[in-house]
């Protein structure tokens, strides 16, 4: 195979993409089967993402989620993933605090966990921790519009920009995060109008999600889209498949096999 078809992604090869107008793909995923799954099958940036608290540990946000936690999973990903570029996801009050623990915190994920990089929420009220990040050689990718670490602050989750006021704000946020140094920018929750603005008003990438189709590629959680997550289903994902049902209809026969003594048979069996 050619050599720029299987050596690791950097983060100049996504901005190579964005300036040569090819989409983007990403995908939220947690363990290393799935993460080698996705590169497989053309996913350019994995996220070990902080919503592996709703998905996988049975949280109802992504608030409880622990810097352990999600240094295990993504050091799973990392272990999956041999092309995609992996991005950790820093939890609530990971870098919040102040920068020397952000800084800390961060290089735990590139030192331990093996990720290319990390994600961090904020625009302007965090660009003075992402630039020192940046300054210290970790690469970063900024997040703004609908934060889900700031569910509670917020009440719930909501699309941000719909007035003039925040779209201007977050127009502001965007900025600051690329002049900060981030390497690409999440855009979650915001109208598609306004998300298109963005991504033409910055020379860094734009990664949506409920952002529309004019960013500069998107991002979709995989149990999502593959319909493993059945508590809700978010309005941006179009779901792919329907793993959930699939995998009862497993289970279910599992066990009947077992109770009737169905299973195991001479095939599964050693003599």
């Amino acid at each position: 195979m050619d050599d720029a078809t299987t050596r690791k992604l950097t983060v100049r090869d996504l901005a190579a993409r964005r300036a040569k107008g090819e989409k983007l793909v990403a995908l939220t995923v947690y363990d290393a089967l799935m993460a080698r799954m996705a590169e497989e099958c053309g996913a350019d940036l994995l996220l070990a993402g902080d919503s592996v608290g709703m998905t996988v540990l049975g949280y109802k946000s992504t608030i409880p989620v622990t810097l352990e936690q999600s240094l295990h999973h993504t050091a799973a990903v990392c272990r999956g993933a041999r092309r995609a570029l992996v991005i950790g996801d820093m939890p609530f009050m990971t870098y919040q605090i102040n920068g020397d623990e952000a800084l800390r915190n961060a290089g735990r994920f590139l030192q331990e966990a093996g990720a290319d990089g990390v994600k961090l929420e904020g625009g302007r009220t965090m660009a003075t921790t992402l630039a020192r990040l940046v300054v210290a050689g970790v690469p970063v990718l900024g997040h703004i519009g609908l934060l889900p670490q700031h569910v509670l602050a917020n009440g719930g989750y909501r699309v941000q920009g719909r007035t003039p006021e925040e779209a201007a704000a977050l127009m502001d946020d965007a900025k600051a995060v690329e002049d900060a140094g981030a390497f690409a920018l999440v855009l979650e929750g915001i109208p598609a109008p306004l998300a298109e603005r963005i991504t033409a008003h910055l020379r860094i990438p734009t990664i949506g999600i409920g952002a529309g189709i004019g960013c500069s590629g998107q991002i979709q959680v995989a149990h999502d889209i593959l319909g493993l997550f059945e508590d809700f289903i978010p309005r941006h994902t179009r779901r792919y498949a329907a793993l959930a049902g699939a995998m009862r209809q497993a289970f279910s026969a599992y066990a009947g096999d077992v109770r009737h003594g169905r299973f195991p048979g001479p095939d599964e069996s050693f003599q």
